[in-house]
């Protein structure tokens, strides 16, 4: 029996103190960078793109080669024809297209995703600088139509119907039944 309690001795002491502090170290090193490939691999993409706008239409713009919907309105689409109060008609849907180019001035948003349509689409409420909704900016200047089960912007669509602003100053078909009518 001493034969095997001197043996387990000697086996024990196979490795040295800085033989042990190495493989103690390797293995915290070694479980650090599991943790950040798990992290990093796992992780949620970024809710929020901020960059230099480009504006495409009414409720679309690009920022950094990511094409983003604005959430909870519908605009005019480019080619979409409105009637004023006399009749006659407008392209409604460039100048919305325009009226969204001039506040934003080709400059910087910061828009927070909500979701993917399907198009992919980011869906996202953008913000300028000093933090102005451009979203409910286009739905208050009656350039864009609140939509969605929730309608965000409903009070700012019933301001711009009473003031008869944007394509509110006559008839217009909503842009969903335009697209479904004029399928591409």
């Amino acid at each position: 029996m001493a034969r095997w309690a001197g043996r387990g001795n000697a086996e024990r002491r196979g490795l040295s103190r800085a033989e042990a502090q190495w493989l103690i170290c390797s293995v915290l090193v070694l479980c650090a960078l599991g943790f950040y490939g798990y992290k990093y691999w796992t992780a949620s993409p970024p809710t929020a793109i901020v960059g230099k706008a480009w504006v495409i239409d009414g409720d679309t713009v690009v920022i950094s080669g990511t094409h983003i919907r604005l959430d909870g309105i519908d605009a005019p689409e480019t080619d979409q024809i409105c009637t004023d109060a006399n009749g006659k008609p407008w392209a409604c849907g460039r100048i919305a297209t325009r009226e969204l180019r001039g506040f934003i001035r080709g400059g910087d948003l910061t828009c927070d995703k909500r979701a993917t349509d399907r198009y992919q689409r980011m869906i996202a409420v953008c913000k300028l600088p000093d933090g102005t909704d451009v979203n409910a900016w286009l739905v208050r200047q009656g350039w864009a139509l609140a939509t969605g089960f929730i309608k965000t912007y409903e009070s700012e669509q019933d301001e711009a119907e009473a003031a008869k602003r944007g394509i509110w100053t006559g008839s217009f078909t909503q842009p969903w039944k335009w697209r479904q009518e004029h399928p591409h």
